[in-house]
């Protein structure tokens, strides 16, 4: 059954050195060095590979995520590193970016060097 499996998830590049410089050295996330296809990060349950594409793709929406114990602190991490999160003007946001959800999940988005659509919650 696949819902005793590792999961593995699958985020599309165009550079592998541009992506080496932002997942591991800006949010710090340890990773393998499988090129020429991929850089790999493992966790206890799951597994990203961060996978150099043709065209990357951008979606509108969050294509990865993490929940974080301190979202203003790592927000203003990635802030003083450069990073931008992203303001929806049909979303109440506070001063950070985090919107809360009406279930009470607070949740700021910001986009890798591809664009592609990145999210912390709490």
């Amino acid at each position: 059954m696949l819902g005793d499996a590792r999961q593995v998830a699958f985020v599309g590049v165009s550079d592998l050195d541009s992506a080496e410089r932002f997942y591991g050295g800006v949010l710090g996330l340890g990773l393998v060095d499988a090129r020429p296809y991929a850089l790999v990060h493992h966790t206890p349950t799951s597994q990203l590979r961060i996978t150099v594409v043709p065209e990357v793709r951008a979606a509108a929406y969050t294509v990865l995520g993490w929940s974080v114990s301190d979202l203003e602190g790592e927000i203003d991490r990635l802030v003083a590193a450069g990073i931008s999160f992203i303001r929806y003007d049909a979303m109440r946001q506070d001063e950070r970016g985090i919107w809360t959800a009406p279930e009470g999940a607070r949740i700021a988005w910001f986009r890798d060097p591809d664009g592609n659509n990145l999210s912390l919650q709490s």
